[in-house]
């Protein structure tokens, strides 16, 4: 997220909302490498119906292909599918493996999913804000749980949507200091909240944990008593899959103002503003520069230069 404007995040968005409209086929011709070293329904579906729907076919590796640095490097792996492929949607665990990836590629790699950012995820959450608020001035999200990926992404998103956001962890569970994030521990903090979003609280690859963090986080379970707090109406959000009776009750996650399902939906919209964006810029800017690049320019990243140029969302 740290690779966008204000601007462009707003240009994405559009982009998002009018494919509820068109039906173009900009990506007649391509072909998209997906890379999944992780179980996915929502992104796995998402990307190969958008890819479709816009044109390009996907090609799916399968699941010894799919784990990255095992059967050959990440370097070699990315300098074959560029001889091959037009992009790469890669969902890992490990978002530095996403960076050499991108480092070694010579086509554009969006983030589908790492350790450090759920991008995408985020850019679908601003959208089904934007649908279910007409004024969206002064509005604040509020995310409780363990900070994770998805929060730090909706973090992000939120600045720059211009959105309040404050997060509720438990103690050893927030936001590192060098993030700047506002957060509590208490639950009172969600007062004042037009959306509360939660996650998992324990993701995948830390299932070990999986009992000592139901006991930490369990004061933390969004349900009615917690949605009252917030002392107003309040949409509750939640990226999916949701641990029903665990994060979020049955109760709050199938009210009416639940907009799970709602962002689920505009999973689909977000990957095709994504993609077009990405192989439209590049087409561009390779034909131009003979460089990946996507809007003519990134925002700071603390990895690999090569990276910062090829690798968005």
């Amino acid at each position: 997220m740290s690779q966008l404007s204000a601007e462009e995040f707003g240009y994405l968005l559009s982009s998002a909302a009018v494919q509820r409209t068109v039906a173009d086929t900009p990506l007649t011709g391509k072909n998209i490498a997906l890379i999944f070293e992780k179980p996915s329904l929502r992104t796995r579906v998402t990307f190969e119906v958008a890819i479709r729907q816009l044109g390009g076919w996907p090609i799916l590796l399968g699941s010894k292909e799919s784990q990255l640095g095992e059967r050959e490097t990440i370097a070699d792996l990315a300098r074959n599918l560029s001889l091959w492929v037009d992009g790469i949607v890669a969902r890992v665990f490990r978002h530095v493996d996403l960076e050499e990836l991108a480092t070694f590629a010579s086509i554009p790699v969006v983030n589908a999913l790492s350790d450090w950012e759920h991008p995408c995820q985020a850019l679908a959450d601003i959208l089904t804000l934007t649908d279910v608020w007409s004024e969206l001035h002064g509005r604040r999200v509020v995310y409780v749980g363990d900070w994770n990926n998805v929060s730090r992404s909706l973090w992000k998103a939120c600045e720059l949507s211009g959105f309040g956001f404050r997060a509720v962890c438990p103690k050893g569970y927030g936001p590192a200091d060098d993030e700047k994030v506002e957060w509590f521990t208490d639950t009172d903090a969600v007062e004042g909240a037009d959306a509360i979003y939660t996650d998992v609280w324990t993701s995948m690859g830390m299932e070990d944990e999986m009992e000592e963090r139901c006991r930490i986080f369990r004061p933390y379970q969004v349900n009615d008593a917690l949605m009252a707090k917030t002392g107003k109406k309040t949409y509750f959000m939640h990226c999916l899959p949701a641990h029903r009776g665990l994060e979020v009750t049955d109760s709050v996650i199938d009210a009416d103002y639940s907009l799970a399902f709602h962002q689920a939906a505009n999973r689909l919209l977000a990957e095709k503003a994504v993609l077009i964006s990405v192989l439209e810029n590049h087409d561009e800017a390779t034909s131009k520069e003979g460089s990946a690049r996507v809007f003519g320019r990134f925002g700071h990243l603390d990895h690999h230069s090569m990276a910062q140029r090829k690798l968005w969302m």
